[in-house]
């Protein structure tokens, strides 16, 4: 201390030392407080810790991998740290103290990811992080599934396992490394296991299997395999894939063995360095007198009940009751305490004896099945029509509910894993309420088997979704069980595929799953198994009674999902394999009848299902309709229920049915306002009336004229007589003059007199929606101007906006004060042309424009004689029009000129028409394309796009 003060004030090294702090008897200054130091001037200089340690390096998939130990958490039962290049994994296990009387093995799996561990603080209220989440739960599986079949029979003491990570570079998934590390902990403590095993992840990029891949590489795997294993078994599989075949799923599964053995030999010598010995521990086992006096007693009855192919599952589950019941009574008697003890785990020995027994003898079940057959089937598509998708699958006894919901692209599930993408967009959640077995119980929070079952299910169906940018929605399916008995979760996804093509989603396939099992028979004294039986779909009692659940998820092309879980300390490769084809022939049956449910997405357009609209719009519309803080937006979804999503330039409406929709369509419409198309019929307020026609307001203060040839098919002579100021009319928009001034029909609306068939129109905001099929792609925004040049209703119909026949050119209804502005621009424009000295030829040549009255001064700019000029005669003498010079002003429907190519694009031609007017031509189908710059050719007006661009067509070429 004195050191420090020395360096900080040179002055403090020259005081006496009876002038000091400590000679006085006090601390330093701390914390703005005074104290009393010790007597002791020159405190003991504490000593150097040293750890021994104990590490082992290897090399897999030309990665370095190290298990360290000694170092870290010294006092758990065992500790290691796996390191691969930056990111390091901590695995602990510890087992409680005593002697327990239970019938179970008590394994308890934690796994923890840290925000430390990326050198991030969490963004959560107390910044600390809270319960476990999905993919924790999921990591914590992935360990707990390959260790828990290698602990001793009865040995039922209490063990944990902890594993967190340290730090994480991104790069490498640490749930593998997690299993590794827990598997070199378990080596090192003395707790009696059947280790060590070594766990890997293959991936498959371009057809090529890579060990141990990247996250980047995983994004482009086609196949995502974790396996784990013993030397010689395998104990533990998941896969999820892209319709992978099981010819190349076997392949990597044959790779996968060699390189996750590389792992066993390094913890062997890890554990001969610095492991425990293993420790005695109290093995809860049946003694075999006991077992062969339950056996005599109960062995009758119970192969009775199991022969007997009536019975369902709950009649079976009371019958073998009643015969424990009469069991324990006959114990009773004799007063056989040890007997009366174990007796429910003895009758569970015999049951499972005598299924596996009959099973492997005689080829049946025990709902008199054949060993390859799949229970009945019923499937019911949109049994909940109100909803989005909807489905109902039955399997035997197992029944599912699964209902699907469709979303904006923000209602994404945000994550904050260390590995990963940081959103998800496809959920799917499994429920698994207390009824479906007839239980009474209590639903708590997240379920690690809930978890696990519908992640399952979600990894296979997230296979045939349509791509993202295809398919740009959220979509969330919720699958409820309604009656269990067994693969309820391969239930999920055969119902989640049907509710899915309920709802529209354009699926590449249908997606079944199936289960199946294994009853083998194993030599007492070598373990090795000397006959067995592959099981298709199996019930839930064979589940509990078999040696394994092998769950697989396909289409017909491939397998997209794979679980594997065991009960034996491992099973050969080579069984598994065959597994595979049994699997594939039960899921082709099952899909046969879903196909017969429904084979295509659904296109019907029902009113009172949900809808999703997808509309572009620019930057600017955008900020308009979201508004200081979000007030515009927030107000719009309060007032009309629907939800609305902006992103990138995209505006998603989600309604739950057509007429909220609607609602939300006519608010944003009135917002920001909207393109209008020809043959569109539109809601509209009469503002004002005219001599010659009513003006009409549309949403955004866009105005229309609608002329007084249009209110009526018979004559009328005053336009007051059919419309007065205020009132709401559907009109239809029946064209446009050059100024982009809107021409509106009543009568166009109404049914004609003189025709037998009146046409049906249907009111609206945007032309009417008939039975189109659902449209999921989001169109992208045109990059150049030709594209631009497009129908805007051909764009709205791929917007998944409207659906509409007519393939007129759109454009945007300009605003009264905008064509009051442009009128007083023109008017100036013409007052300094009249006065100018130009020939009496010249004068002629320059067509006039009539005024309107004089009254009119709210809506100068629209007249009954400029708002109709396009369907004058415009058949003049080529040689007039070819002298006249072309402006934006005499350029009108007709007008032949002399343009020169002044660009060639992909689909036409920009051609300049000379005075700096612009003007485009598309090519024609099986038309000239070999144009070169500066060529003339001899054009003709047919129309203008939505910015008013000329729109030519070719009449001859030089």
């Amino acid at each position: 201390m004195s050191s420090l003060a020395s360096r900080a004030n040179p002055l403090l090294s020259s005081l006496p030392h009876f002038l000091t702090w400590r000679a006085l008897g006090f601390r330093t200054i701390c914390s703005g407080r005074l104290g009393f130091a010790s007597s002791d001037p020159d405190p003991p200089v504490a000593g150097t810790k040293v750890l021994e340690t104990f590490k082992e390096e290897f090399e897999i998939g030309s990665r370095l991998i190290t298990l360290e130990t000694g170092k870290i958490a010294r006092f758990a039962n065992g500790s290691v740290v796996l390191g691969m290049e930056e990111t390091k994994v901590l695995s602990t296990v510890t087992s409680a103290k005593g002697d327990s009387v239970r019938d179970f093995l008590p394994l308890t799996v934690d796994y923890q990811e840290k925000q430390f561990a990326q050198g991030v603080i969490p963004n959560t209220f107390m910044r600390r992080e809270g319960a476990p989440k999905e993919r924790e739960l999921l990591c914590g599986r992935i360990i707990d599934r390959p260790i828990r079949p290698l602990f001793p029979a009865g040995f039922y003491h209490e063990v944990q396992v902890m594993a967190s990570v340290l730090c994480s570079e991104g790069k490498q998934d640490p749930d593998v490394m997690a299993a590794n590390a827990t598997s070199a902990a378990l080596m090192l403590s003395d707790i009696p296991w059947g280790g060590p095993i070594g766990v890997v992840r293959m991936g498959r990029i371009c057809g090529q299997f890579i060990v141990n891949p990247t996250m980047d590489e995983l994004n482009l795997s086609d196949l995502n395999l974790v396996y784990a294993c013993t030397k010689d078994k395998t104990l533990m599989i998941d896969v999820q894939a892209r319709e992978i075949t099981e010819k190349d799923l076997e392949a990597g599964l044959r790779l996968a063995h060699p390189e996750a053995v590389k792992f066993l030999e390094p913890q062997i010598r890890l554990a001969a360095r610095a492991g425990k010995n293993k420790k005695d521990y109290k093995l809860s086992m049946v003694s075999e007198k006991t077992l062969e006096k339950v056996r005599n007693l109960a062995e009758t009855q119970i192969e009775a009940v199991f022969t007997d192919s009536s019975y369902g599952k709950f009649e079976r589950g009371e019958a073998l009751d009643n015969i424990t019941q009469d069991v324990r009574r006959k114990l009773e008697e004799e007063c056989d305490e040890e007997s009366l003890n174990v007796l429910p785990k003895v009758i569970d020995t015999v049951r499972k004896q005598v299924v596996r027994r009959r099973i492997i003898s005689e080829g049946f079940r025990v709902d008199g099945r054949h060993l390859d057959e799949v229970r009945p089937l019923h499937c019911e598509a949109g049994n909940l029509p109100i909803l989005h998708g909807s489905s109902l699958f039955s399997r035997g006894d197992t029944q599912v509910l699964c209902t699907v919901t469709l979303g904006a692209p923000g209602d994404a599930q945000r994550l904050e894993s260390l590995v990963g993408p940081p959103t998800k967009r496809f959920m799917l959640h499994y429920s698994f309420p207390p009824f479906s077995i007839n239980e009474v119980g209590k639903r708590v929070g997240l379920n690690r088997r809930e978890v696990g079952h519908g992640t399952l299910a979600e990894k296979a169906l997230l296979a045939v979704l349509p791509p993202e940018d295809d398919f740009p929605y959220t979509v969330r399916v919720n699958s409820e069980v309604m009656a269990s008995d067994g693969s309820t979760s391969m239930a999920t996804v055969c119902g989640g595929s049907i509710a899915l093509m309920d709802a529209g989603i354009p699926l590449q396939e249908h997606v079944a799953g199936v289960s199946v099992g294994l009853v083998s028979e194993v030599d007492p004294s070598t373990g090795a198994i000397k006959d067995y039986r592959i099981v298709t779909d199996i019930l839930g009692l064979e589940d509990h009674l078999g040696d394994m659940d092998f769950k697989i998820a396909g289409t017909r092309n491939g397998i997209t999902a794979i679980q594997l879980d065991i009960k034996p300390a491992g099973i050969p490769l080579d069984i598994i394999c065959e597994s595979l084809e049994h699997a594939r022939k039960g899921r082709l049956q099952i899909l046969d009848h879903m196909e017969q449910e429904i084979s295509a997405p659904r296109t019907e357009d029902d009113r009172n299902r949900p809808r999703i609209a997808t509309m572009k719009f620019s930057n600017d519309v955008l900020r308009q309709l979201i508004g200081p803080l979000g007030a515009v937006k927030r107000k719009v979804e309060e007032e009309t229920g629907a939800r609305l999503s902006i992103s990138d330039g995209t505006l998603t409406i989600v309604a739950k049915n057509q007429s909220v929709m609607e609602k939300a369509q006519d608010k944003i419409d009135f917002i920001i306002g909207r393109e209008i198309e020809i043959g569109g019929v539109y809601k509209g307020i009469v503002t004002s009336i005219k001599e010659y026609g009513a003006f009409v307001e549309f949403n955004g203060g866009q105005q229309g004229l609608l002329h007084i040839s249009e209110l009526s098919h018979e004559p009328v002579s005053k336009v007051s007589d059919v419309v007065c100021v205020g009132q709401q009319l559907s009109l239809t928009c029946i064209g446009q003059d050059v100024r982009g001034n809107i021409k509106l029909s009543l009568k166009a609306t109404l049914p004609n007199p003189g025709q037998s068939e009146a046409k049906n129109v249907v009111e609206g905001s945007v032309p009417a929606m008939s039975k189109t099929p659902k449209v999921w792609a989001s169109v992208e925004s045109v990059s150049n101007e030709l594209d631009e040049l497009k129908p805007v209703a051909e764009l709205l119909v791929n917007r998944g906006v409207v659906n509409s026949p007519s393939s007129s050119p759109a454009f945007l209804i300009r605003s009264v004060a905008e064509c009051d502005e442009q009128e007083k621009s023109t008017g100036l424009n013409e007052a300094s042309k009249i006065t100018s000295k130009t020939s009496r030829t010249s004068k002629s040549n320059r067509k006039s424009k009539t005024n309107p009255p004089k009254n009119d001064d709210s809506h100068s700019s629209f007249s009954s004689s400029d708002i109709f000029s396009h369907t004058e005669d415009s058949s003049n003498n080529d040689e007039d029009e070819g002298k006249t010079p072309v402006t934006a002003r005499n350029l009108k429907l007709g007008t032949k000129v002399t343009a020169k190519v002044y660009q060639i694009r992909t689909h036409g031609l920009v051609l300049d028409l000379g005075g700096g007017v612009r003007a485009m031509y598309r090519f024609e189908a099986n038309g000239k394309r070999d144009f070169e710059l500066g060529d003339e050719l001899r054009v003709k007006c047919t129309s203008f796009s939505s910015k008013g661009v000329p729109v030519m067509s070719l009449v001859d070429a030089y």
